[in-house]
């Protein structure tokens, strides 16, 4: 089956509202709970603040006041964190919220703009210890599962005195649970990676159960419409994360997967029933993914991928009623920030009009109740009547009670909740419960949210100026694309790598002769692996470099390609010397052993412009400098208080930079003084933290955490350190730090963690916004490290901008990162300045200490025979593909006679080339000739005449034929088009062919699809856009070439004499 089948939400495209759209005055929390921190109803929006531990609760509007903008108010709900909160399906002002307090409050709220109740109309108390979870019923009012950490009660709103039934306990923490859409069945998954469906009403133990989760990290479960298909969101073994398709009946194996890279941040998928639209975001990410879900393959569907501004606290879904159907709107998303509300609309392209485009909007699941809890309790099946998205046919509201409204609830004896009495008490209500199940709210009038952010790439169509007007400063790198080379450069069958490399070495290293990777073997060994020989290892022992203690970290010297440098937790420091050629025996005896640190080093870094001069920070909370060439200690830096995260030179090598533990960034000018010169706030995090200097040694950039564990990029101005972070970008969430490698000649900056799957690319400039967020590379599996060759291994011809090596878990690969251009045949020089010969000592270390300072000498990367494409000639834009209306136009009878009487005149042949019989004529009597003069006269007014009938005829009827299958093959093609959703045009551009050849068409299609799988750092989306611009193509052949089958001519009525 086509996995590229065609589905009309395949083009639907989010928008982010501009800034004035955002609901802002949010103080979002970001505590950890297993359910939901926001909400929403066809009119108002909940969500968890930062406010008394997470115990009051936020509330807005969906639509904005008649000023335009939002109110935002508090309710004080729980004496401790609220962990979850779900709005009624049946009504808008009825919200649920539960606690680590160990109750469970149903709330009557309002407007944000009136005042709110001060106490909850009904109070559960479960008595399981902390709730984490709770979920209403989706076809019965009053009625909601209420999830602890190991068991779920079913509780019915009016009678709050016991829970109707309390399912087995699960064997451990419990993480989701979802009720079916038809609401007979609950599905939960655990810690101890098993999916469980219940039927409550049938017993109380699981009716399925099976492991089905890869790793016990938190996870989520949906329920798929009303089939008996589950969707699950978690880990995989490798930390992956990751999204699964369950069938309920079958639950030993899965129909279907997504990955989404390796982060520590929980997905939260949200679930649209009517289109098949999921989507999927995480805690502390910055993207929200969307899929389309479908009940054969594929089942899963990449649909769009989209950036935003902010890290997500979570996620909701406005119902479907507040859509704008006028604009295509098939899903909205609230995106919740540290700050603010963000809506994030899904439009499908569709020409603008008000016309209603039902075949995006089935009937959706109406606000009135199908039934009562107790009828439901005791068998009932009934479902909420679907009601018409079309603003026309919606219902209205209706001035009388509903016939399923819940009868007031009985009073039973007040008794105190928790925040009233020590211990935990029963349930109590303050006051009668008596419209849970009120009618569905009048429909406001849909708003919809447009704008463009900088996570949603604008229509191709609009001008350069309108979108960095719309999208503010971009980079010229932001489609850089990172691949791997060809499988002939990799290293294969790489075996005992070393997985347990301290956090401040890189893992592995690299210079443009050969790679130096760490070993698991005792003894601290080092295997060297020449370049020149790349391919599959032998699997016997390979040569290494024993050092005989464990390695903390290795670097090679940048001037001298055969000197690599080791770092021992013994404190000292070894230099070997590797033979040309590489190994071919081990070495045990190093070059030099420095000897000087107290305690284990953390890290080394050689001078960027003076041989021989290494730098060292240790444990013993000092940095010292080293000449190799005499063997000796030069310089002792002091003034850290903990541990030494990493240090750097600057460009020049006259100062150097360090980042602490003890959330400090300093700069030291060693040949001056041993303490610092400039002292400043570094990151809040205490799990790590890298540095480099950028912009010419303007700013610092520093890789680390902020207060929520959360990977962010700092950027401190060299001149004044103790003002603080001028800039920050915040990154996602991952316990690995992010290893930065920065590009002087481009300003890029490429960082990735050791066991990402994901290469995050900055453009760092230096005014604001400072960083300009490019493309990443994604690969297939985490890698243990990556490691960068000098600019002048790049493929300048491709448009290569930097070459790294990737170090997996048994191979090495080259990277290529690559900027898209057109023009390859030009050298490019605004990617290509001149770059430094950082590889060549510019001064002696003696030289240096002695107070003299290095230059680097530049050289051009340009080839000999090619032209800059500064001096390239200008190209004359050719309009590509003629419009539509050249092939469709009418002729005007000028033309059509003109074209009448050129067919004519072929018709009668060329007299030149024919001679008239009577020229061949000799020797006749004048009489004579007058006879035949005027036989022949005769006979040649009835041959022109009779041809030039016949022709006239021919012609009229080739034009009518032309003109018919003009017309014919413009109608299939318009019609190919509509049924296809690509115009003939938009298929010539995605495979960029002119003409439509079969071979030219193959051939691009195959490179295109090639690039853009997903292994390459494409995406199926990509590939099915091109999949389809083929078909198109094809079906635009398979028109023309039933057009240009001869047809037999019309046939003609013989006069009599011809």
């Amino acid at each position: 089956m086509n996995r590229f089948k065609t589905s009309k939400f395949k083009n639907t495209t989010p928008k982010i509202a501009k800034r004035d759209g955002w609901i802002g005055n949010v103080r979002a929390g970001s505590f950890p709970s297993q359910g939901a921190n926001i909400k929403s109803s066809p009119r108002l929006v909940a969500f968890v603040t930062e406010q008394a531990g997470g115990g009051i609760l936020g509330l807005t509007s969906v639509d904005p006041g008649s000023d335009g903008k939002w109110a935002v108010t508090s309710i004080s709900c729980h004496a401790d964190l609220i962990t979850d909160l779900d709005f009624s399906p049946f009504d808008d002002d009825l919200l649920a919220t539960c606690s680590a307090d160990e109750t469970v409050k149903l709330w009557r709220v309002r407007d944000p703009d009136q005042e709110q109740p001060g106490e909850a109309e009904v109070t559960l108390c479960p008595r399981e210890g902390r709730l984490e979870l709770l979920s209403f019923h989706p076809t019965s009012s009053g009625l909601l599962a209420v999830g602890s950490s190991k068991t779920v009660q079913i509780w019915d709103a009016s009678r709050p005195d016991a829970p109707l039934a309390a399912l087995e306990p699960h064997s451990e923490q419990m993480q989701s649970m979802s009720w079916k859409q038809d609401g007979s069945l609950l599905a939960s998954s655990c810690k101890d990676k098993k999916l469980r469906v219940f039927d409550p009403r049938v017993q109380l133990t699981p009716v399925q159960i099976a492991q089905c989760l890869q790793n016990n990290k938190d996870s989520r479960i949906l329920w798929i419409k009303d089939s008996d298909h589950i969707l699950t969101t978690g880990f995989d073994q490798m930390r992956g994360r990751e999204v699964k398709l369950w069938d309920s009946r079958k639950l030993t194996s899965s129909l279907g997967s997504a990955n989404l890279g390796t982060a520590s941040g929980t997905l939260m998928p949200l679930f649209d029933p009517d289109t098949g639209l999921l989507i999927v975001s995480a805690k502390g990410d910055s993207f929200i993914d969307c899929f389309e879900v479908s009940g054969s393959e594929p089942f899963l569907s990449q649909v769009s991928h989209c950036v935003t501004d902010a890290p997500t606290r979570g996620v909701a879904a406005v119902p479907k009623l507040v859509l704008d159907v006028s604009s295509c709107e098939v899903m909205r998303v609230l995106q919740l920030t540290d700050s603010s509300i963000v809506p994030v609309n899904y439009h499908v392209p569709r020409k603008s009009g008000q016309e209603f485009h039902a075949d995006l909007y089935p009937d959706t699941v109406g606000q009135t109740a199908a039934m009562s809890a107790e009828e439901w309790w005791k068998g009932g099946d009934k479902q909420v009547e679907r009601v018409s998205v079309d603003p026309a046919k919606r219902p209205k509201p209706k001035d009388t009670k509903p016939a399923n409204q819940m009868p007031a609830k009985k009073e039973v004896p007040s008794r105190k909740s928790k925040e009233e009495s020590p211990g935990p008490g029963c349930s109590t209500s303050s006051s009668p419960l008596s419209s849970l199940s009120s009618s569905a709210a009048p429909s406001r009038s849909p708003s919809s949210t447009s704008g463009l952010s900088s996570g949603c790439l604008p229509s191709p169509s609009q001008s350069a100026k309108a979108i960095s007007s719309l999208l503010g400063p971009s980079s010229k790198f932001r489609h850089l694309q990172g691949g791997v080379l060809h499988r002939d450069t990799h290293f294969t069958n790489l075996r005992g790598l070393n997985l347990t490399t301290p956090g401040e070495c890189d893992g592995f290293c690299a210079n443009r002769h050969r790679v130096a990777v760490p070993l698991a073997t005792a003894g601290g060994q080092i295997a060297v692996l020449e370049l020149s020989q790349a391919g599959k290892l032998a699997d016997t022992g390979l040569p290494t470099i024993q050092n005989s203690v464990n390695v903390a970290d290795f670097t090679w010297d940048p001037f001298e390609c055969h000197r690599l440098v080791v770092a021992g937790d013994d404190a000292k420091i070894r230099v070997w010397l590797v033979p040309n050629g590489g190994l071919t025996e081990v070495l045990t005896e190093p070059k030099a052993v420095l000897q000087g640190h107290t305690e284990k080093i953390y890290s080394i870094k050689f001078h960027p412009q003076a041989s021989g001069l290494l730098a060292s920070s240790s444990y013993d909370l000092t940095v010292r400098l080293w000449d190799l060439e005499s063997g000796r200690e030069v310089k002792v830096l002091r003034g850290h208080n903990d541990q030494i995260f990493g240090l750097a030179w600057s460009p020049d090598g006259k100062l150097l930079a360090t980042v602490c533990k003890d959330g400090k960034v300093r700069i030291y000018d060693p040949r001056k003084s041993a303490d610092p010169v400039q002292e400043g706030s570094g990151p809040e995090g205490q799990r790590g933290a890298r540095l480099v200097w950028v912009c010419d040694g303007r700013y610092l950039m520093v890789s680390g955490f902020d207060c929520r564990s959360e990977r962010t990029l700092y950027l401190y101005s060299t001149k004044s350190l103790s003002s603080g972070a001028i800039a920050s970008a915040p990154t996602d969430v991952s316990p690995s730090t992010l290893i930065p490698f920065y590009d002087p000649d481009t300003s890029v900056v490429i960082l990735t963690g050791k066991g990402d799957t994901r290469v995050y690319v900055f453009e760092i400039v230096p005014e604001a916004p400072y960083f300009l967020e490019c493309a990443s590379f994604n690969s297939s599996e985490p890698h243990k490290g990556l490691a960068f060759l000098p600019k002048t291994e790049c493929d300048v011809r491709d448009v290569e901008v930097a070459r790294g090596l990737r170090l997996s878990k048994t191979s090495i690969e080259p990277v290529a990162f690559k900027v898209p251009r057109i023009r390859k045949e030009f050298f490019q020089d605004d990617v290509y300045p001149e770059t430094a010969v950082w590889w060549e000592s510019s001064l002696t270390a003696s030289a240096w200490l002695a107070g003299s300072d290095g230059k680097y000498r530049h050289i051009s990367l340009k080839p000999k025979d090619m032209t800059p494409v500064s001096e390239a000639p200008k190209e004359v834009q050719v309009r590509k593909y003629l419009p539509s209306s050249h092939y469709l136009e009418e002729k005007t009878d000028e033309q059509k006679k003109d074209e009448l009487l050129s067919a004519m005149i072929g018709k009668l042949g060329n007299m030149e080339e024919n001679p008239l019989p009577q020229e061949s004529f000799q020797g006749v009597d004048e009489d004579e000739w007058a006879r035949y003069l005027a036989q022949i006269i005769v006979m040649g007014t009835q041959v022109v005449g009779r041809a030039f009938a016949r022709a006239l005829r021919q012609e009229y009827a080739a034009s009518q034929a032309a003109a018919e299958a003009r017309g014919r093959a413009g109608q299939q093609s318009a019609a190919t088009s509509s049924i296809t959703g690509m115009s003939l045009q938009e298929a010539q551009q995605i495979l960029n062919v002119s003409t439509l050849s079969p071979e030219e068409i193959q051939a691009k299609y195959e490179h295109l699809f090639k690039v853009n799988d997903k292994t390459a750092g494409g995406s199926f989306y990509l590939q099915s856009k091109v999949v389809r611009a083929k078909e198109r193509l094809e079906e635009e052949l398979c028109i023309q070439s039933q057009d240009d089958k001869p047809k037999p001519p019309p046939e003609q009525k013989q006069t009599a004499g011809t």
